[in-house]
């Protein structure tokens, strides 16, 4: 297969004296690189990786350096993490030359104008990106599904875009060469792919994509017994099970269980009609997702023509959703140009893995004790740790499980599943960037704190040892930059709708994933924020619930209480249905004002929550439901001073920050 650069680079965790970045290539790559900091003049710094490469023939090298990961035949990633013998200044633009070649073989250097010419903003020489020393503005968001379509005439004068990833290109298109105006980081905190949730034509283009790639063509032998379909191979070729890959199980009592939790199970007619029957399975099919949804380069030779054999009504959807796809395929370039330039931080919430991961008990235990499941969200962990793990933080990956990664990547089979158990137990994927407030941003997935009261009562998002451990790291700040996927504070009367099904013991039908919704967890976390010596400046960012809202949180009776804002937004390519939201959101308002006695029937009653106004907006209304990115400026003191929903189609919202303008019209 011919060389090429198929996503990247992107940039991770940026220090001045440290670069973590990401590129995912057909052959292992050597780099070559040169900084150019604004006001240098002539003086630049080379980073020429040919001489790295000959001391990576050495495993310390390799480790400080740079890593080579090879997924597929023709997929391999490079795993950049440069350590720099001189620091580089803050608050300045810094462009970077990147040129690549194979590591084997005789090939010529190769520059990013061969492979991502549009990769700089117009009138830059280089793509660039600024390390600020503080941060004094950033930009974030969540929940991009590909195929997310906004309804017809709810905006019928709005623009091309739909993207929020395109939006925040297009704004810093428009002030990238004043390196004060550059967000500091941009946090990405939860369904950066759907594997649970993939539209036909996706699920077609992933299978054109998968045997260019040459992943390792994994066994399904004992997870799909007596089934047809044996190999990944096979599984990627069987397009008459598009919109029907639940059909894969037999209908027998040992696996209706499992189907009705894991692919038919996600269907919630009180928030959301997605449904999971076209959910990732393969390794090969998870990686395709990352590659298309970073990167323009596998989109060129990919049809979206239905296939034949559909029903006409599945016809009909596909035709629906080829249409999204298609403009959501427009503007990915817009999205690598973002990760290209901003120091990018990620976090999973469920559907990077699987809708309503970990929910309760009796969902692991569904789950978990299935292969194909297992096997399921094995693979989409596999995913995360590669193409957004690692770059998080690299310390915090042993070697020890970099050997079982080359292990399952070379051999499937056993070691595969050895892997899969491994990243199961794996308790170190949060994290915190050394920036001014810190960064500290959550894994609220894999530490749940397991409800005592039944095997279907919703698990607490974090368990009380994590709860402590996250309270000792607070220890000292003055003001923390705090990232939870789904909101500490959210909306109280959608809180409430899911605690009334769960009493039913229905959880899973309206997603009852809440902190409020596990009583450990809740009385955790409000003393946390009562401890004397946390931060006295708290800002809360979230996504997750398809709408975008800012709220000011007080603790009654504390005169120097801290100061916590819950800031969220979402989603980048997602929406909530308009009609539900408006009529849950001036519900809301009426039943849990901040003067309402409601509050004190709350796990929060010792706190006011004050909703803050976005701008334009209808009398009442307090969230903001649009496709879109968050922009948040911070004070020195680590206090937001503007937050804006930068809106998909062109709208600039912004949310009013002072008391006054808190109150109802």
């Amino acid at each position: 297969m011919a060389f090429d650069v198929l996503a990247g680079p992107i940039l991770r965790r940026l220090t001045p004296e440290r670069l973590v970045i990401w590129l995912a290539a057909t052959h292992p790559l050597a780099t070559r690189w040169r900084l150019i900091p604004q006001g240098e003049g002539s003086t630049t710094e080379a980073l020429d990786e040919t001489v790295a490469h000959e001391m990576m023939l050495s495993a310390d090298t390799m480790a400080t350096m740079t890593r080579h990961v090879k997924v597929g035949e023709h997929l391999h990633l490079t795993l950049l993490d440069i350590r720099l013998p001189t620091p580089l200044p803050h608050d300045r633009l810094i462009g970077y030359d990147v040129e690549v070649r194979p590591i084997e073989g005789q090939h010529p250097w190769s520059s990013w104008r061969d492979w991502a010419a549009d990769l700089p903003f117009p009138g830059a020489p280089w793509p660039c990106f600024v390390l600020q020393s503080h941060v004094s503005r950033l930009l974030h968001g969540s929940c991009r599904k590909p195929h997310y379509s906004q309804p017809k005439g709810e905006h019928p004068d709005q623009a091309v875009l739909t993207d929020g990833m395109a939006r925040a290109e297009q704004w810093l298109s428009e002030h990238w060469q004043d390196p004060g105006q550059w967000p500091a980081l941009l946090m990405l905190s939860g369904d950066q792919i759907y594997a649970d949730d993939v539209a036909g034509p996706m699920l077609s283009a992933i299978h054109q994509v998968c045997p260019r790639l040459g992943v390792i063509n994994e066994s399904f032998r004992e997870s799909l017994p007596e089934i047809g379909i044996t190999d990944a191979a096979q599984l990627h070729q069987e397009a008459s099970l598009y919109y029907q890959r639940a059909q894969l199980l037999p209908n027998t009592p040992p696996h209706r269980e499992m189907i009705s939790r894991f692919f038919g199970g996600v269907r919630k007619p009180i928030f959301t009609s997605d449904n999971a029957h076209n959910h990732l399975m393969s390794l090969g099919e998870v990686m395709a997702m990352y590659l298309l949804v970073w990167s323009p380069r596998l989109w060129a030779d990919i049809s979206l023509q239905a296939p034949q054999g559909l029903s006409e009504d599945h016809h009909a959807l596909w035709q629906r959703e080829a249409e999204a796809i298609a403009g959501f395929r427009d503007q990915v370039s817009a999205a690598r140009r973002v990760m290209a330039h901003l120091p990018t931080a990620m976090m999973f919430d469920d559907h990077d893995i699987t809708d309503d991961w970990n929910l309760t008990i009796g969902w692991e235990q569904s789950a978990y004790e299935h292969p194909l499941s297992r096997r399921i969200i094995g693979n989409a962990l596999i995913g995360y740790l590669l193409c957004q793990g690692w770059g998080n933080d690299p310390d915090r990956i042993p070697e020890a499980l970099w050997t079982e990664v080359e292990q399952a990547l070379s051999h499937g089979g056993q070691a595969q599943d050895a892997l899969i158990d491994t990243l199961l137990r794996f308790d170190q994927w949060h994290y915190q960037w050394p920036t001014t407030p810190p960064l500290m941003v959550l894994d609220t997935r894999t530490h749940r704190w397991r409800s005592e009261r039944g095997i279907d009562k919703p698990s607490g998002l974090m368990d009380w040892e994590a709860l402590t451990d996250l309270q000792h790291a607070l220890l000292g700040h003055d003001a923390v930059i705090l990232v939870s996927p789904a909101p500490m504070f959210g909306v109280k009367l959608i809180e409430a709708i899911q605690r009334v099904f769960t009493w039913f013991g229905k959880p899973l039908m309206v997603d009852a994933e809440n902190w409020m919704a596990h009583p450990g967890a809740a009385y955790a976390l409000m003393n946390l924020f009562r401890h004397p010596r946390t931060p006295r400046h708290y800002v809360i960012l979230s996504g997750d619930v398809h709408y975008s809202f800012v709220y000011d949180v007080e603790l009654r009776g504390h005169d120097r209480g801290p100061d916590i804002w819950q800031i969220t937004s979402s989603g980048l390519h997602n929406a909530f249905p308009q009609r539900l939201l408006d009529l849950l959101d001036r519900l809301n308002r009426w039943l849990y004002a901040p003067w309402s006695p409601l509050n004190w029937l709350t796990k929060r009653r010792h706190m006011r929550v004050i909703p803050r106004k976005p701008s334009p907006a209808s009398p009442g209304e307090r969230l903001v439901n649009a496709t879109g990115i968050g922009l948040v400026d911070l004070n020195q003191q680590g206090q937001p001073i503007r937050v804006l929903q930068l809106c998909a189609d062109g709208r600039d919202i912004q949310f009013d920050l002072h008391e006054a303008e808190a109150r109802w019209e």
